[in-house]
C-alpha cells in the first residue's frame, strides 16, 4: 500500500466537487475547451465547437467507434439482498466484475429471467463470476435488464436513466463492447464532424473497448510490472495503411481521448511504424514513456491519480499538465466524463502559414 501511494501521490490534486458535471453540455459542441500548444508554452481558451481553429493543416483525427453496453446488472443473493453488478470484461464462462456489496467464493447468485451466476474468486479490485447458463443468453439479459454504467462521481444528474445512457455515447459509436465511454468523444456532433471534413481533416475510425484496464483504480501491481489489465483493440489493416501512410508524409496525428493514445501507442512498432493490429492491450502509458506515433489528444479532465492522469501526464510533462488543471479550476471548467475537453499538441507537427502555432 504504501508503494502505491507513494507512486501517485504526484498525481492527485483537489478537484472541487461542483465542478464535477452531472450531465453533458447542451450542445454537446458547446463544452469549452482548454488548448495548449507545447512549441510555445501558450494556453488558449475556446468552445469545442472551434476546435477545428487548432488541429494543425492536413491532420488525420483517429477516433474510437466502441460502443457502450449496459453493463450493470441487479443480481439477488439467496438471502434476497441485492448486488448491483458492474461487468467489466467478459470470456466464455463469465465475466469479471465490480461490486459495492460484500461477495465471498461459491456464493450463488440469482438474475432475471432465472439467470443463475456463482462467485468464483476475488480478481484485485474484482470478482470473478461464472455463468450457469449459456454464454449467448448473457448479451440479450443485459440489453433487457442491463443500465449503463455510469461513474459514482457523476451524483444527482437531473437526466433519466434512458437519457443518461443515450448521452454516455459517442455520435460514432458503432462497435459494443465497452463499460466506460470515452469521453473525449462525446463533444462531437454531426454537424462538427462534417464541418472537420470539409476543412481537410482526415477520420480514421479504430476501436478499443474500455473495460478494466481503464476503469479500476490502481493497483501495486500495475505501479510494479508497469502493465494495466488487458483492454481489447482493433486497428482494421486499411486504417492501418492510411495512418501509416500519413505519418509518413508529415501528417499531425491527433488521437481523439485516451483509449486511442493506447490503441496506437500499443500497434506502432519499436520504429514508431504502424501495423493492422487486433488483440489485446496492457500498455501502461506514464511518465517516461517515448510516444511513438500520436503527435496530439484531445481528451477531458481527469480524476486524481488515474492511470488517464499519468498518460496525459507522460505526454505533457507531469508539472505541466497539473498546472493546467489548476488554471481550468481557476476558470470554473467543468471535470471528469461529462466535463469539458483538452487539445493538447506536441511540439513536433508542422503548421501552415493559416494555422500557426499560438503565439506568445
Amino acid at each position: 500500500m504504501t508503494s502505491r501511494l507513494a507512486a501517485l501521490a504526484p498525481y492527485d490534486y483537489r478537484a472541487p466537487a461542483h465542478l464535477i458535471a452531472n450531465k453533458p453540455a447542451k450542445p454537446r459542441d458547446s463544452a469549452r475547451l482548454l488548448v495548449h500548444d507545447m512549441r510555445t508554452g501558450r494556453t488558449a481558451f475556446d468552445v469545442f465547437r472551434n476546435i477545428g481553429r487548432y488541429l494543425p493543416d492536413r491532420a488525420v483525427l483517429v477516433i474510437n467507434e466502441t460502443k457502450v453496453i449496459p453493463a450493470r446488472l441487479v443480481v439477488h443473493k439467496a438471502s434476497g439482498g441485492a448486488v448491483a453488478l458492474l461487468a467489466l470484461s467478459f470470456d466464455r464462462r463469465g465475466f469479471l466484475a465490480l461490486a459495492p456489496k460484500a461477495l465471498a467464493p461459491g456464493m450463488l447468485l440469482c438474475g432475471p429471467e432465472q439467470t443463475r451466476f456463482r462467485v468464483l474468486r476475488r480478481v484485485g479490485e474484482a470478482w470473478r463470476i461464472k455463468l450457469l447458463f449459456p454464454m449467448r443468453r448473457l448479451r440479450t439479459i443485459l440489453e433487457r435488464y442491463g443500465q449503463a454504467p455510469i461513474p459514482p462521481y457523476i451524483k444527482g444528474t437531473p437526466l433519466s436513466a434512458r437519457k443518461l445512457h443515450r448521452e454516455y455515447q459517442s455520435v460514432f459509436a458503432r462497435v459494443p463492447g465497452s463499460v466506460a465511454a470515452p469521453t473525449a468523444s462525446l463533444h462531437f456532433t454531426p454537424a462538427l464532424m462534417k464541418k472537420l471534413e470539409r476543412r481537410g481533416i482526415a477520420i480514421e475510425r479504430i476501436t478499443l473497448h474500455v473495460h478494466l484496464g481503464t476503469f479500476a483504480p490502481l493497483n501495486d501491481r500495475a505501479i510494479r510490472t508497469g502493465r494495466l489489465h488487458a483492454e481489447y483493440y482493433a486497428i482494421p489493416a486499411a486504417a492501418a495503411r492510411r495512418l501509416e501512410r500519413a505519418k509518413q508524409q508529415g501528417r499531425p496525428i491527433i488521437a481523439v481521448g485516451t483509449t486511442v493514445v493506447r490503441a496506437l501507442e500499443s500497434a506502432a512498432d519499436a520504429r514508431g511504424v504502424l501495423r493492422k493490429r487486433t488483440g489485446k492491450t496492457r500498455l501502461f502509458i506514464r511518465p517516461g514513456y517515448r510516444f511513438q506515433f500520436v503527435d496530439g489528444m484531445i481528451t477531458n479532465f481527469h480524476v486524481p491519480k488515474s492511470s488517464l492522469l499519468m498518460l496525459v501526464a507522460a505526454f505533457v510533462g507531469r508539472a505541466k499538465l497539473l498546472g493546467l488543471y489548476r488554471t481550468a479550476i481557476r476558470r470554473r471548467f467543468r471535470l471528469f466524463s461529462f466535463g469539458d475537453a483538452m487539445f493538447v499538441l506536441h511540439s513536433r507537427p508542422p503548421y501552415s502559414e493559416d494555422n500557426k502555432p499560438l503565439r506568445q
